[in-house]
C-alpha cells in the first residue's frame, strides 16, 4: 500500500486548524474529519513531511505514483483537490505554494502533535473533542489577556476591559503582526491560566497580561509580556499618566511591547497604527460602556448600547466610530425581530452609517460596521463590498472586519469569498464566545455553494454556542431539507418559529434577509414555513 510505504512514522501534524493524523489516516479540521481520497492524503502527507524544501514533480511522481508516467494535468488535479481540502486554492497558495519551474512546497506553519487519548475521549461522550493547537502564524503572533481591576470601585471593570480593548486595537494596526481579536482573549478573564495553555488554544506566541487602578485623576497600567512556548518574561513596566492622557498611555504600553517583539519595527508605522482618538474623554467613557452592553448581544444589552452610544455622541458629535456603534445597534434591533417600530431603527442605522462616513472614512472598524449596516439596510452591495475590503485592508487583524467583510460577501450572492472571509474571522479569534456570528455565516454560505451537509455542520457548531439563534435554524432547516432529512428539517423549522414567533419568509426578507439567497429560500419553502 502506498499509504503504508509513506508512514515512516506515526505523526499528528498541526496546521491553522487542521491536523493531519497520519495513523488514522485522518485529516480533521477542529472535531470534523475532511473527506480525502488516499493519493490525496498521501500528497499532503508527503509535502507537510518534506516542508522543509521545494518538491519536484519527478519527487512525487516517484512516491505517490511508485514512479509511473503521470500527466501533468493529472498532478495539477490532485494538487488543486489536496488544496482544496485544507481550504486553500491554487490562486490564494496560502498553504501548497507552486515554484514555477521547480516544484511545489508546503509553507504553512506546521506542528507536531500528540493525539488526544481516545479512552479520555470515550469517558464522556457529552464533551467535545479537544481541539488541536493552533499552528503559529508566519509573523510574530500575540493575544492581550483581561486586565485585573484594582481600582477601589469594582465598577470600573468597564474601564480596565476597554484599556485592553484599545491596546488590542491598536496592536492589531500593525500588519506585521498578527493579533487576537479581544472576544477570544476575554474567555480567559476571571480564571487562573497556564500561559502555555492559552497560546496553544490561542496559537500565539506572545501573551500579554497585566492590570489597571484608575484613581484620583490617574491611570496606572503594569503590564508583562510572556512567551507562551518557553515562559519566559519578555518585559514587564508600569506607566502612570493623568486621566486626561489616557491614550498617551495606552500608546506607551503598546510602543512597549512591540517594541519588545519587533525591536527595528520602525517609529513611523507605530504612529501609523494611532487611530484619531475621540477629543472628549467623557464620550470615550459612554462608548465604553456602550461596546461592554452590546457585546451582550440582547435586546436590553443592544438597547442600553444604543443609548450610551448616543450620549457619546452628543458629547463628541465628531466621534465616528461612536457613531458607526450606534448604527449597528439599530441594525442589530431591525435584522433580530427587536424593533418596536423597524422603520425608525432603519432609518436611524442608514443616518449614523452616512455620519460616521462622513466623520472617519479610515478605520477599519468604523468602515466593517458601515459595510454590514450598508449591505442589511440599504442593499447596496457594491459600495458594501467596498468598504469591506477597505476595512480589511487597512486592518488584516480585525475580527470584525472580517466577520462583516462575510456577510457583506453573503449579501452580495458571493458565498465562496463569505466562506473565506468567515474562516479568518475565526482564526483571529478561535474561541470567541461569539463564534456563532461567524459560524451562521458560513453556514449559509455552504447552502449558496450547494454543500448542505458542510452547511449542517457549521449551524451545529452555532447552536452548541447559542441555542437560541435563529440564522443557525433557518441554515439547518434549510439545509437538511435539501438532502432529504426531513423530520430533522421539521424540527429546526419548528424550533425556528420557537426563538422568532414571527417568523415569515417575506417578512425575514423584508428585515435585511438576503433575498438572493435562492438555494436557502427554496429550503426554507420545502421544509413548510410560512410565506
Amino acid at each position: 500500500m502506498i499509504g503504508d510505504r509513506l508512514r515512516i512514522g506515526s505523526l499528528r501534524y498541526l496546521f491553522e486548524d487542521y491536523a493531519l493524523d497520519t495513523d488514522r489516516r485522518e485529516l480533521q479540521r477542529g472535531p470534523d474529519v475532511v473527506p480525502t481520497t488516499p493519493q490525496v492524503f498521501d500528497l499532503l502527507d508527503y509535502l507537510i513531511r518534506n516542508r522543509e524544501r521545494v518538491v519536484s514533480k519527478d519527487d512525487l511522481v516517484s512516491a505517490i505514483w511508485n514512479g509511473r508516467i503521470v500527466s501533468d494535468a493529472a498532478l495539477t488535479t490532485r494538487l488543486n483537490a489536496a488544496r482544496s481540502a485544507i481550504g486553500d486554492t491554487g490562486e490564494k497558495q496560502r498553504l501548497i505554494r507552486t515554484m514555477p519551474r521547480k516544484g511545489v512546497r508546503f509553507v504553512g506553519a506546521v506542528h507536531e502533535g500528540d493525539r488526544p487519548s481516545d479512552t479520555a475521549a470515550a469517558a464522556d461522550s457529552h464533551v467535545e473533542p479537544s481541539r488541536p493547537a493552533l499552528a503559529l502564524p508566519d509573523k510574530p503572533s500575540i493575544a492581550v489577556l483581561p486586565f485585573l481591576n484594582m481600582s477601589d470601585d469594582p465598577k470600573q471593570e468597564y474601564f480596565a476591559d476597554g484599556m485592553v480593548e484599545e491596546i488590542t486595537t491598536v496592536l492589531s494596526r500593525f500588519k506585521s503582526l498578527f493579533v487576537i481579536a479581544r472576544n477570544s482573549s476575554f474567555t480567559f478573564k476571571g480564571q487562573a491560566v497556564d500561559i502555555k495553555e492559552v497560546g496553544r488554544r490561542l496559537g500565539v506566541r506572545y501573551v500579554l497580561e497585566g492590570s489597571v487602578r484608575k484613581a484620583v485623576g490617574k491611570v496606572r497600567i503594569a503590564g508583562q509580556l510572556i512567551d507562551t512556548v518557553t515562559g519566559a518574561h519578555i518585559w514587564a513596566d508600569r506607566f502612570e499618566r493623568d486621566l486626561t492622557d489616557v491614550f498617551a498611555l495606552q500608546d506607551e504600553v503598546t510602543a512597549a511591547v512591540v517594541s519588545a517583539i519587533q525591536p527595528k519595527l520602525l517609529q513611523t508605522e507605530i504612529a501609523l497604527a494611532t487611530r484619531r482618538r475621540p477629543e472628549n474623554l467623557t464620550a470615550y467613557d459612554f462608548y465604553l460602556r456602550a461596546l461592554q452592553q452590546y457585546y451582550l448581544t440582547t435586546r436590553e444589552g443592544v438597547a442600553e448600547a444604543i443609548r450610551l452610544a448616543h450620549r457619546a455622541l452628543e458629547l463628541d458629535p465628531r466621534f465616528g466610530l461612536v457613531a458607526a456603534l450606534a448604527g449597528v445597534g439599530h441594525t442589530r434591533n431591525v435584522l433580530l425581530g427587536y424593533a418596536a417600530n423597524p422603520q425608525f431603527d432603519r432609518n436611524e442605522a442608514v443616518r449614523l452609517l452616512r455620519l460616521a462616513l462622513s466623520l472617519d472614512d479610515s478605520d477599519a472598524d468604523t468602515l466593517a460596521w458601515a459595510a454590514f449596516i450598508s449591505a442589511c439596510m440599504v442593499g447596496d452591495c457594491e459600495s458594501s463590498v467596498e468598504l469591506a475590503d477597505r476595512a480589511v485592508s487597512l486592518n488584516p487583524n480585525s475580527h470584525r472586519a472580517w466577520g462583516s467583510r462575510g456577510w457583506v460577501y453573503i449579501a452580495a450572492g458571493l458565498p465562496a469569498e463569505a466562506v473565506r472571509s468567515f474562516e479568518r474571522a475565526i482564526r483571529r479569534s478561535p474561541v470567541n464566545p461569539q463564534l456563532y456570528l461567524p459560524f451562521g455565516g458560513m453556514g449559509l454560505a455552504f447552502i449558496e455553494l450547494g454543500r448542505f451537509d458542510e452547511a449542517i455542520v457549521a449551524g451545529k457548531k452555532a447552536l452548541r454556542q447559542n441555542p437560541s439563534f435563529s440564522v443557525a435554524y433557518r441554515c439547518l432547516a434549510s439545509a437538511y431539507a435539501h438532502v432529504g432529512r426531513d423530520a430533522e428539517a421539521r424540527e429546526a423549522a419548528a424550533r425556528l418559529l420557537e426563538v422568532d414567533p414571527a417568523f415569515t419568509i417575506s417578512a425575514w426578507i423584508a428585515r435585511g434577509g438576503q433575498s438572493n439567497s435562492k438555494l436557502l429560500i427554496e429550503g426554507l419553502r420545502k421544509v413548510g414555513l410560512p410565506e
